[in-house]
């Protein structure tokens, strides 16, 4: 069996960054992955732009069940830190909206600029390679890692799992590395799929397809987390960004809260429109804040339309108390098909925050989005694939 001193189970962010690290100190590594390339997911992130990190990264943008597990890493590996490495390539980036980074050209820059930095720290790859058993040899005096694949054997003394979790499984993606932590007793906490569209069903589903395509502002809450981006109705529910960051938070039979106009005291303006045109009706005058079929499905099945000077005062705070407390109940999530992210992983009480190695399995190290560490939509996953793998890459 051919022998490495670090074995990185996993060619995405997090697994990259970490064997470019280790071989920067000498070692010599392996990165195994059972796609056919290397940065799969890189690649089809941002649009095919990559959106490599956010510059305003903090503790707060993750959802883990140890909040403090993230902060060790995310300090010492800076969105800063890696912008300087795209810098150092000459990749040309942009900053959009809340401070996420994207690459003007092509999200391939990255995975060239990874790859490139493999070769110059000397790792070797073998892709298109399938795991098949990972056992510990506890006779051995180095208590060694052996690694049966459809390729052959391999051996190591630090073993690093960067497999990512569930989520786009056509991409490959599977629940190998959760696996992997259940045959060491490491515990793993709940799993479900995050940043992903709504789905409803029934007479709900019937209605809200008619406004498929309509995109607004919104702000979502559940679960006493708020997000105030743009919302999009789709054929078969609800998405875009809005959505995609409350469904982290959502779990099965949660309502959520929306705010169809966030910024606006309707109960004020629809006094004042009263005022100016009060022969007009109240669906005339909401179709200059909202698109015209939403405020069609608005009246239809949400609130009454009327000429705004029969309406009272009673009327106009109930009418501005639906627009702005909208109540939503999905039948579920698109599920794993099309989230970005699995909420839920590897415990982090299981691993040190500084190396990202097991506390029972000295030697097995665990990054990336294996991990219960989940950032928010903008490049915060990325920033944690990065740093979790940097810091690993300093101790295997």
């Amino acid at each position: 069996m051919t022998h490495y001193d670090v074995i990185v189970i996993g060619a995405g962010a997090a697994g990259l960054m970490c064997a470019i690290e280790a071989g920067k100190r000498g070692r010599s590594v392996l990165v195994l992955d059972h796609a056919e390339k290397a940065g799969k997911k890189i690649l089809i992130s941002g649009g095919g732009r990559c959106n490599f990190t956010n510059i305003h990264t903090e503790p707060g943008n993750y959802i883990s069940e140890n909040p403090c597990f993230a902060i060790s890493a995310l300090s010492r590996y800076t969105p800063y830190d890696f912008l300087a490495w795209v810098e150092k390539h000459h990749i040309e980036w942009e900053e959009r909206n809340h401070g996420q980074l994207f690459c003007k050209d092509s999200a391939k820059q990255v995975v060239a600029m990874l790859l490139h930095e493999c070769e110059s720290a000397g790792v070797s790859f073998q892709l298109d390679c399938t795991v098949q058993t990972v056992s510990k040899n506890e006779t051995s005096e180095r208590k060694i890692f052996q690694l049966e694949t459809d390729q052959g054997g391999f051996i190591t003394d630090a073993l690093v799992i960067a497999t990512g979790s569930r989520s786009i499984p056509k991409m490959g993606a599977t629940g190998f590395g959760h696996q992997l932590a259940g045959q060491f007793a490491i515990k793993t906490t709940g799993l479900r799929a995050g940043l992903v569209p709504f789905r409803l069903t029934g007479r709900e589903q019937e209605k809200i397809k008619t406004l498929a395509g309509i995109s607004l502002q919104v702000s979502a809450q559940c679960n006493g987390h708020c997000f105030t981006e743009q919302m999009l109705f789709t054929h078969r529910g609800i998405s875009g960004p809005a959505m995609l960051q409350i469904s982290s938070y959502w779990k099965e039979g949660d309502t959520i809260l929306i705010d169809l106009l966030p910024g606006i005291d309707m109960t004020e303006w629809l006094a004042r429109m009263r005022e100016q045109r009060p022969k007009a009706a109240l669906r005339t005058v909401l179709s200059e804040l909202m698109p015209k079929r939403l405020v069609h499905y608005l009246c239809e099945s949400l609130i009454e339309d009327e000429m705004l000077r029969r309406l009272s005062e009673s009327q106009f705070k109930a009418i501005a108390d639906a627009l702005h407390q909208w109540r939503l109940k999905p039948a579920g999530t698109e599920g794993y098909r099309t989230a970005e992210v699995t909420v839920g992983g590897v415990d982090t009480d299981a691993l040190s925050s500084k190396t990202m190695e097991s506390k029972k399995v000295p030697g097995l190290y665990f990054i990336g989005e294996v991990v219960d560490v989940t950032g928010h939509l903008g490049g915060f996953n990325f920033q944690w694939a990065w740093a979790s793998g940097y810091c690993a890459g300093q101790f295997v």
